[in-house]
């Protein structure tokens, strides 16, 4: 056993011998369909804290030769999928290369060094597990393992966990990528690769590097965070996995969902993270448990790059919008950047964004995230949106009040702030900018864009959340006319009525910003009424 080579299956007993452990081997029949084909070019990414280790080592476990993993897996999912072929038709049946290009640059310091240290250490070997085939010392890892091929007939599993590290930690290491993305092509794209590669699984954050518009090894089938295809399931723990959870550790699963919920995909509806779920069952308790990685410390720097429209896009998400991305201009590295859509890609790959494949939207996925943003928001620089967020605590407490001329001064600071979050004169962009002065208020509220009431549509309505003795809010924006007539088109409208179940007190608000003389005087105005609701 070996530092590359057959390392055992320990690492994948310890996780089944976990407190929480889910089970995720069915995922194994999907590769068992590739192993030996033209498709067995696995390339799967996702953020940090959502289990690729684990994963990579749940897969050496079952193909790596020299230990039984029979135990591991006979009583599992993979053992009970309805498929053509028998579960265990490749366990513990190949040599399995498990390389970890993190543990490797940690523990070199260089991106050189472990480069070097990984072909080294993969044929030294290579050479003691098969001294009949005389693989020299000096070979390339290519010949050594065509070597091999070529006397033996044994073909390998090469997992590569971390694949791209050396594109996010060496980012400006350029000669060394290249021959890095040259060793990979060789062991995944020569031709002599293709006889003694049963399967390649490489496992990071972001894709395959790009080189222009094509990917460096595009030979292989992505499955990212943009694009999971039938690997979604697989990528986090799925909403019955984790109301399972919460059943079993008595955590209430509305709460859970507020924080950890919002990746959510074509194939398979809300995603989560399994790090932040598995602390907080363990700890039976709510917060934040991202940990303080380079890409969170590098966060601010990332969203105040200078593109046009970045900070648009930031406070409008900040606010509760959706932002329309291209994602395919992405060349998947951390110093190609072109243009906001790069860089808010990126953060979906990173997991701060949640990404809508039908609407070709972003988001923030959950309060977790939306905390992420919130601290590093301080250091933007971004006064402006910083003034805003502080402010919103006043905001709140005086809409509460009814006090009328405070919220009308308060809003107003809002949107003169935030003047380039959309056009000025414009009741889209006045919502977006009171989502984001009525921010502290997602605390205690659910806040809904255009919920259909009556005889029409509300602008904002804040429900408060389960739990909370606040009254709800109907918030009606009006652009050139007045503050009456937006609480008046409350009332035509019915929206009270139409809350069916509320009981108790409602606020009606109104707000506007008016023309004076043709010229916009950025004036506010603000009505609240108070009315009580008894539903029987």
């Amino acid at each position: 056993m070996g530092a590359f080579l057959n390392r055992g299956n320990e690492e994948f007993l310890e996780s089944v011998n976990s407190e929480i452990y889910i089970d995720k081997t069915d995922m194994i029949a999907f590769l068992n369909q590739r192993v030996n084909t033209e498709g067995k070019y696995i390339c799967v990414s996702r953020p940090r804290r959502f289990g690729k280790t684990m994963t990579a080592n749940m897969i050496a476990a079952y193909y790596e030769k020299g230990c039984d993993s029979r135990g591991l897996f006979e009583n599992r999912k993979l053992a009970h999928v309805d498929d053509k072929e028998k579960w265990d038709r490749y366990l513990n049946c190949f040599d399995v290369i498990r390389i970890d290009i993190a543990g490797l640059l940690a523990e070199h310091g260089t991106a050189l060094k472990a480069l070097k240290a990984l072909e080294r250490g993969v044929v030294q070997e290579l050479r003691e597990a098969y001294p009949i085939c005389s693989v020299d010392e000096t070979e390339s890892l290519v010949s050594a393992l065509t070597k091999i091929n070529d006397q033996t007939k044994n073909r390998f599993i090469i997992i590569i966990d971390e694949w791209e590290c050396f594109f996010r930690d060496c980012k400006n290491d350029i000669k060394v990528q290249k021959q890095y993305i040259d060793l990979l092509r060789t062991l995944f794209k020569d031709n002599r690769s293709k006889k003694f590669l049963a399967l390649g699984y490489i496992t990071g954050i972001l894709p395959i590097k790009r080189y222009k518009s094509e990917s460096a090894l595009n030979n292989f089938d992505e499955y990212t965070m943009t694009s999971p295809a039938n690997l979604a399931e697989y990528i986090g723990f799925t909403s019955d996995e984790v109301e399972g959870l919460c059943e079993a550790y008595d955590m209430n699963i509305d709460e859970v969902m507020e924080w950890y919920n919002g990746y959510n995909f074509d194939e398979c509806t809300h995603i989560y993270g399994p790090n932040s779920i598995v602390k907080a069952m363990q700890r039976k308790k709510c917060e934040n448990f991202w940990s303080r990685t380079s890409s969170f410390s590098s966060l601010a720097s990332y969203i105040t790059m200078n593109f046009d429209g970045l900070k648009d896009a930031i406070v409008q998400l900040l606010a509760g919008q959706r932002i329309k991305v291209r994602v395919n201009t992405f060349e998947n590295d951390m110093i190609s950047f072109r243009r906001s859509d790069d860089i808010l890609t990126m953060l979906i790959h990173l997991g701060y964004l949640g990404y809508d494949s039908l609407t070709k939207e972003v988001y923030i996925p959950n309060k977790e995230v939306q905390e992420i943003f919130e601290d590093n928001i301080d250091n933007t620089g971004w006064n402006d949106v910083i003034e805003t967020l502080n402010e919103s605590e006043e905001l709140l407490e005086a809409t509460l009040a009814g006090e009328e001329k405070i919220v009308a001064e308060c809003i107003e600071r809002c949107h003169d702030r935030n003047t380039s979050v959309l056009q000025y004169n414009n009741e889209n962009s006045l919502a977006c900018v009171i989502s984001l002065a009525y921010y502290t208020a997602r605390k205690d509220y659910v806040i809904v864009r255009e919920m259909p009431r009556g005889k029409g549509f509300a602008d904002l309505v804040f429900l408060p959340k389960k739990n909370v003795d606040m009254p709800v809010m109907v918030i009606e924006l009006k652009w050139e006319k007045s503050a009456d007539t937006a609480l008046n088109q409350i009332r035509e409208k019915n929206y009270p009525d139409e809350l069916q179940g509320i009981n108790g007190e409602i606020l009606l608000v109104g707000i506007n910003y008016e023309k004076e003389q043709g010229e916009i005087s950025k004036k506010h105005s603000c009505r609240i009424e108070r009315i009580y609701i008894e539903n029987n």
